[in-house]
């Protein structure tokens, strides 16, 4: 069950610190992350650090399938998290 919170942590520590890098490359007009890069990582687990990063970082949140499918995702994540909780 640590292992489950610990690469969940992981997975949505990567995602707010991607959304920042991706930003900050932005604002650099060099190159990006692909946004199919973001929603993999969003459910496959860090749709949370995803969603965060948005937020934190002022970036994708005009976009009308990160305002929606990020938030689905953190659903999902969330969802899936407690189904392996009661699992385990």
């Amino acid at each position: 069950m640590i292992l489950l919170i610990l690469a969940w942590m992981i997975l949505n520590g990567f995602g707010f610190l991607l959304m920042g890098w991706d930003k900050a490359q932005a604002m650099k007009r060099k190159w990006r992350v692909r946004e199919s890069v973001f929603f993999l990582l969003s459910f496959f687990g860090g749709a949370v650090g995803v969603w965060l990063g948005m937020k934190a970082f002022r970036h994708k949140t005009l976009h009308r399938s990160f305002r929606i499918g990020v938030p689905v995702f953190v659903a999902w994540n969330l969802f899936f998290l407690y189904v392996l909780w009661e699992i385990i």
